[in-house]
């Protein structure tokens, strides 16, 4: 198999990739080995959004693709989506999972720390200040009409290309930036109108 940072191929039809992940799914190791040569790329750029560390975010690459070798392609549904959305909607949730594991691990580490040594004022100060800021983009993503926040979701959660949410959500490329964009904009005020509040 080669690297997940190789050279990028060129973008296969999806089509191709769902020929591809039938053979995968029958054991087809020519098929996974071009299935991995294809789709590589996309899906370490996508997990190394997400983890950003060079060297878990290859072996989150590796497990995605263990996964879709171990069976996992049996539930893909081509009527929902393109193949390569629903591969890097995998990335993206193995991705995730493995921060918040990071995340579990860190916690208890604080929590350790916390119970062993004087509180730290300034950092607990800090950890407040950014969890009042992660729930004011909830509330605000919250405040966002839900084809918005689905398009937005793709784009900037999972990565996906103007093109390849229009793909995924079945609508014309044009609809889909304007969706994203005019969420961008509802998404700017609402956190500007927080931020003149807090003052």
């Amino acid at each position: 198999m080669v690297a997940p940072n190789s050279p990028n191929p060129s973008h296969p039809s999806s089509s191709e990739l769902a020929d591809l992940l039938c053979s995968v799914g029958e054991q087809d190791e020519e098929a996974f080995d071009e299935l991995y040569r294809r789709c590589s790329h996309r899906v370490y750029g996508l997990v190394r959004k997400v983890i950003v560390d060079a060297g878990m975010s290859a072996d989150t690459t590796q497990e995605v693709f263990l996964a879709l070798w171990q069976g996992g392609t049996a539930r893909y549904d081509s009527n929902k989506g393109t193949a390569m959305s629903w591969i890097l909607t995998i990335a993206h949730r193995k991705a995730v999972d493995k921060v918040r594991l990071e995340q579990a691990h860190r916690v208890r580490a604080l929590q350790w720390g916390i119970t062993h040594q004087d509180v730290d004022y300034d950092h607990v100060s800090e950890t407040v200040l950014a969890r009042d800021e992660a729930t004011t983009v909830t509330a605000c993503l919250d405040d966002l009409s839900a084809l918005q926040r689905e398009a937005i979701h793709l784009a900037f959660y999972i990565g996906l290309s103007y093109s390849d949410v229009a793909e995924y959500l079945g609508i014309p490329t044009a609809t889909a930036k304007t969706r994203i964009r005019d969420g961008i904009k509802r998404l700017s005020t609402c956190l500007n109108a927080d931020s003149r509040i807090a003052r």
